[in-house]
């Protein structure tokens, strides 16, 4: 049977259900302040005979073009090396990063390469979206898995065709962050009325001095003026802002895992008044094969004889009624006293939520 893992979100049990303030900095983005993807195409060349074959002719063909720039004139088709193998290389360039910064780069095979570990990658050119070059990487790479043994008797953990190379690519080209002016525009993570108009009020009422500096257009985005006290000390004002805390709302949801038999519910589910009556029917039909052998000298022949058996098992219902105003704790030990098993109650909840018993959003994952 497949275990039962339920999870209440409640601020606390008993009368006090109040949720503990966050602050801004976990709950908002600034608009502009963002990480930006860089990929390049490179080469990993000193692995041990686990590198692309012959069949793989764009890292021969790119080993050829590396070779020609260093002055070694030589054809894709005379080159016949196992150690070496193409890669695709991406990266994350921060916000701000300025020219020296060193980033962690990762490296996988997009050829038939079966391992690139103890590989160096060779100085490889790390693009953005907009096709220019904002850092260079170079560096041995570190892979998380490998391989033992060899032909038909080997073990492989996890994926030795994908490494990192920690602190491998150094910044060119300072990111294309927007730098923060007069307004401050800050994007929720979670969209939702209710908070974007706590975090206008936290913010009037501790920057406005008599006047409202924040606004929300909509429910994903709340519009900051930044104070004349503050608009030389721009780091200063955010990093104020970003330590107010907001009370967080958003709608009663519950999310069911099937698979692992996990269900998280937060503090403001509410069920209405509901009788649940819940048992189980099981019926058992068995086939067991019988040899009939005839006595000697008979003229029978032997027969393979198929017994059949069918039992029928019938629980009593259990029945679990919820007043009005039941929280998620006497629903978790409603569902939990009806004996269900995971996927049980996971249909009960369907069954709750159709029947409009149950206030919450329900997403099954």
């Amino acid at each position: 049977m497949k275990r039962l893992l339920v999870i209440g979100l409640l601020g606390a049990l008993g009368s006090v259900h109040s949720l503990a303030a966050s602050r801004l900095k976990d709950l908002v983005s600034i608009e502009g302040v963002r990480d930006n993807q860089l990929v390049g195409y490179g080469i990993v060349v000193g692995l041990n005979k686990t590198g692309d074959k012959a069949q793989t002719v764009f890292s021969a063909q790119s080993l050829a073009n590396m070779l020609e720039k260093m002055g070694v004139a030589v054809t894709s088709t005379a080159i016949k090396v196992s150690n070496t193998a193409a890669v695709m290389v991406t990266a994350t360039l921060p916000p701000f990063a300025q020219p020296g910064t060193k980033i962690d780069v990762t490296a996988a095979a997009i050829g038939d390469a079966t391992n690139l570990q103890g590989g160096l990658l060779l100085m490889t050119s790390l693009r953005a979206a907009n096709g220019q070059v904002y850092a260079v990487a170079q560096g041995p790479v570190v892979t998380g898995g490998f391989v033992a043994g060899r032909g038909g008797v080997s073990q492989t953990v996890n994926h030795p065709t994908v490494g990192r190379v920690p602190a491998g690519a150094s910044v060119e080209r300072p990111a294309p962050s927007v730098e923060p002016t007069a307004h401050l525009r800050l994007q929720l993570r979670n969209e939702d009325f209710a908070t974007a108009s706590r975090i206008v009020d936290i913010v009037n009422k501790e920057f406005g001095d008599g006047k409202p500096v924040a606004q929300a257009e909509n429910s994903a985005l709340v519009d900051i003026e930044t104070p004349a006290a503050w608009k030389a000390h721009m780091p200063a004002f955010i990093a104020a802002v970003e330590e107010l805390r907001v009370e967080v709302d958003g709608p009663a949801k519950i999310v069911v895992n099937e698979r692992t038999g996990t269900i998280v519910m937060g503090k403001d589910v509410r069920i209405a008044p509901v009788a649940i009556l819940h048992g189980s029917l099981s019926v058992e039909i068995q086939t067991r094969l019988q040899v009939s052998q005839p006595g000697p000298m008979s003229q029978g022949k032997t027969e393979i004889v198929p017994e059949v058996s069918v039992t029928a098992k019938d629980e009593p219902a259990k029945n679990v009624l919820l007043k009005e105003g039941a929280t998620v704790e006497e629903l978790v030990r409603a569902l939990t006293a009806v004996g269900s098993s995971a996927r049980d109650i996971i249909a009960i909840l369907q069954n709750l939520r159709v029947a409009g018993a149950l206030d919450a959003e329900l997403e099954v994952i």
